[in-house]
């Protein structure tokens, strides 16, 4: 099994947002956040890509499989 790395809080953190903001930005509930945080949840390409964009990071840098 792959092990899931996310990095997304400390990105969201940095820009200042709260998992609600994110999750508004992006078009999701803030428990999909959450569930990203605890890398616990494989975000789809889109999702991924839309997540990058608001937090300025590239994908490879918030997620790594």
């Amino acid at each position: 099994m792959v092990e899931f790395v996310c990095h997304l809080k400390k990105y969201r953190q940095q820009v200042g947002l709260t998992q609600e903001q994110l999750a508004e930005k992006v078009g999701v509930r803030r428990e999909t956040i959450m569930r990203l945080e605890k890398a616990q949840y494989n975000p789809s390409l889109k999702l991924a890509v839309d997540i990058s964009r608001v937090v300025g990071v590239p994908i490879e840098e918030i997620f790594i499989f």
